[in-house]
């Protein structure tokens, strides 16, 4: 068997390496203890966390031992690396809460059970009680002030403002790696490329303090091939949470992704063989469209299941082809059926306003059971409820079932 490494090599994952020839040696040991850290700044995870568990998953595939770290204690300041502005400050009340919620979404992509499960931390256990004298004279001292400042990640916020309380987050990050190497032998930390300033920190900490054998590895963020970030949707972020993107709209979303995009999406998203991934580079048209169809499946199956994947296959088949069912389809009960197009497109959340809808409607972009319609004022009427239930359409991928 390859060693993990040339795994994500060769599916497209690593970005940048703090020493590639041991990282590629360690990861050929027959089990090391990694960590990667989710902030729970929201309920759920986004399609930002998606790459994060997959490598943690290949990990663990691997014979290595993920620790999954939640930053209860971090969450608290926020990471600014990147952010224009300071983040919303959340309470302890609305940490914890993400936190369980995130917990259920980990479990789907790494196991807790057998001699390599996964351990799940927060650390809030260590940081919150933590004295702050004795953490700045231990801690801070081995931080230069002028190297944070240099880092690309905080550049950005030096014209606007970049608070003392934010610095600290980058401190914090790498004292969880000195504690989690205290504490289970955790030689690596993982994560997205934007995490590249902090990483090093906690590396050269670990090093700093006589030990030598501390790692770090960032992988690609999710963008398109012409470097824009993917999972952007119309109602906004790419939610793991079906209470927030339903499984349909989920799958769709994969659908309808550039032909340019999908063989990088298969390699980073699921576990497509990669001699079946390299057969889709060959193909054009239609079949790049079957392969759209197998690549949404996995990666719906891999976030909400089997069973709701192959719902939201069923319903966009009856879509596109003809057949299958409407039941899963994103879908509104209008509070009066007697209303106009521009305001049938406000409540079904397609447009976020009757102005947005009514430029859409002028432009030939909206359709209302495969009619199009060129009068924002038009009233839906019981003509337009075949079987109790209509279709909106805008533009030629988003779908929306109305019953009166």
């Amino acid at each position: 068997m390859n060693n993990v490494f040339d795994i994500l090599q060769e599916r497209g994952y690593i970005e940048q390496l703090t020493h590639p020839e041991e990282i590629k040696e360690l990861l050929n040991n027959k089990c090391i203890p990694f960590y990667i850290g989710f902030d729970p700044t929201a309920d759920s995870l986004h399609v930002g966390g998606f790459i994060p568990l997959m490598v943690a998953s290949h990990l663990q595939k691997a014979g290595h031992k993920p620790i999954i770290l939640v930053g209860g204690a971090t969450a608290i300041i926020g990471d600014p690396s990147f952010k224009n502005d300071m983040r919303k400050m959340l309470t302890k009340k609305e940490i914890n809460h993400n936190v369980e919620c995130i917990k259920k979404q980990v479990e789907k992509f790494v196991s807790f059970e057998g001699k390599n499960g996964a351990i799940l931390v927060n650390n809030a256990d260590w940081l919150l009680d933590l004295n702050y004298v004795d953490f700045m004279r231990e801690i801070g001292t081995l931080f230069s002030v002028n190297k944070m400042l240099a880092a690309e990640c905080y550049k950005q916020r030096l014209e606007t403002g970049l608070t003392f309380f934010e610095m600290g987050y980058m401190l914090m990050q790498s004292y969880d790696f000195l504690h989690l190497y205290n504490t289970y032998g955790c030689k690596l930390e993982i994560g997205g490329n934007d995490q590249w300033s902090n990483i090093i920190g906690g590396v050269d900490l670990i090093r700093k303090i006589g030990k030598e054998d501390s790692f770090g590895l960032t992988f690609k963020l999710l963008t398109t091939k012409e470097g824009k970030k993917m999972g952007k949707t119309e109602k906004g972020a790419l939610w793991l949470d079906a209470e927030k993107v339903s499984p349909y709209e989920f799958y769709q979303y994969w659908r309808n992704i550039d032909d340019s995009d999908v063989i990088n999406v298969a390699k980073l998203l699921t576990f497509l063989p990669m001699n079946e991934i390299q057969a889709m580079a060959e193909l054009k048209d239609e079949q790049i469209n079957e392969a759209k169809k197998k690549v949404a499946f996995e990666i719906t199956k891999l976030v909400h299941g089997k069973e709701a994947a192959k719902q939201a296959e069923e319903s966009s088949n009856a879509l596109f082809g003809g057949q299958g069912s409407l039941e899963n389809m994103p879908s509104t009960k209008l509070e009066n059926s007697a209303i106009t197009i521009a305001e049938a497109l406000v409540q079904t959340g397609i447009t976020t306003s009757k102005g947005q809808a009514k430029t859409l409607i002028a432009q030939g972009a909206i359709s209302l059971n495969d009619e199009k319609i060129t009068d924002a004022t038009y009233i839906l009427s019981e003509k337009d409820f075949k079987n109790d239930y209509a279709i909106l359409k805008k533009g030629k991928k988003v779908y929306h079932k109305i019953m009166k």
